[in-house]
């Protein structure tokens, strides 16, 4: 089954976020038996601080199916900060943000990419390796910000602001991309804003983040009103009570928050910053403002650290699970394409932001 992602097959308001396990999935896994418990046992030191004993039974089949699966498709699993620890650490190949996944994937020698991740992200990946087969395991994986902005919004900014270069986040469709002069990340936007050289540049669709870089730089941001479901629901008096509770609490935050809670954090960056800064600094206990996930991936690495978890999960990200992932190797779905036209213009927006980093 072949479908073309886009705004009218995405229900990005859709809140089943965990299927029901199937009797058929189970009835075609291996069984838990002392010897796949040796076997796995590897995995599950990645994730045991994470993962109760009583879960692994249930996961570890499904992994290990998972994993025999990739080398018989030649496939690959782009694992995204925000899946649950037995996806990101026990079937993820390449783990990051979602640009990252896509690079990565892009100079494997794999035949098939599975996005555990959601639609754009998908899209972004066939941008990048149109050759391959691309895999999304549900089609409901959307994302509220991408939503938030079609390609006529774009054709109506050029119209409202002729002449001012349009900056996209990466958290877009590829037909937004299409649409727009560049792409940017949460972790380069204040570069690729800065090296248009114009004083005014429309950056879309996060109206968060468009906001935090205007403190970062002298260039006119025009902003849209586009927000993340997961980052607009922190409060800056949520992050303060658990601060109050334990001064030597760092608050670590992401540019998609609103600028209260971004002034009450310690640090603000991407979700590869923020990892970085626990993994640097180290702080006896941590809040990460972002979805809840990542928080565990996290701390499966860094046992030192205490997360403090106001656990804001992504229902889009958490319709991805092992099942989902199994079927979708197993059958080859869902396999998301992009018109080869759109697609052409959209990498190059891509690949001009990739240029400026090189």
């Amino acid at each position: 089954m072949t479908v073309v992602l886009n705004t009218t097959t995405i229900d990005a308001n859709s809140k089943n976020v965990q299927p029901a396990f199937a009797a058929h999935i189970d009835a075609e896994l291996p069984e838990w038996t002392d010897e796949l418990a040796a076997e796995m046992a590897p995995l599950y030191e990645r994730v045991k601080h994470v993962v109760t004993p009583m879960e692994w039974p249930h996961y570890a089949p499904l992994i290990k199916a998972i994993n025999t699966l990739k080398k018989e498709r030649n496939a690959v699993i782009l694992a995204h900060n925000y899946m649950t620890p037995e996806i990101f650490h026990c079937v993820g190949d390449f783990r990051g943000d979602s640009l990252q996944l896509a690079k990565e994937a892009a100079s494997t020698k794999a035949d098939v990419i599975v996005q555990a991740g959601v639609h754009f992200m998908a899209e972004t990946s066939k941008i990048l390796s149109p050759e391959k087969t691309v895999l999304i395991p549900d089609l409901k994986a959307g994302c509220s910000l991408a939503e938030s902005i079609t390609a006529e919004d774009v054709r109506k900014l050029r119209e409202t602001y002729p002449g001012v270069p349009i900056v996209t986040y990466v958290n877009t469709s590829a037909a937004v991309k299409a649409e727009c002069d560049i792409t940017c990340t949460s972790a380069n936007a204040v570069k690729v804003v800065e090296s248009l050289g114009s004083p005014r540049v429309l950056l879309v669709p996060d109206e968060y983040l468009a906001q935090y870089v205007q403190t970062q730089t002298d260039v006119e941001i025009i902003t849209w009103k586009g927000h993340c479901e997961v980052h607009e629901r922190f409060t800056a008096e949520e992050l303060e009570a658990y601060r109050e509770e334990d001064p030597d609490t760092k608050i670590i935050a992401h540019p998609e928050c609103p600028p209260d809670v971004i002034a009450t954090a310690d640090f603000t960056g991407s979700t590869s910053g923020m990892i970085d800064y626990v993994k640097k600094n180290r702080p006896k206990k941590a809040v990460l403002v972002t979805e809840c996930s990542m928080a565990s991936n996290v701390a499966a690495e860094t046992t030192d650290v205490e997360f403090v978890r106001p656990c804001n999960l992504c229902p889009h990200m958490k319709r991805i699970s092992l099942e989902r992932i199994y079927e979708s190797l197993r059958d080859m779905k869902y396999e998301v394409t992009v018109d080869p036209e759109v697609a052409e213009r959209a990498r190059r927006a891509v690949e001009r932001m990739v240029n400026l980093n090189n």
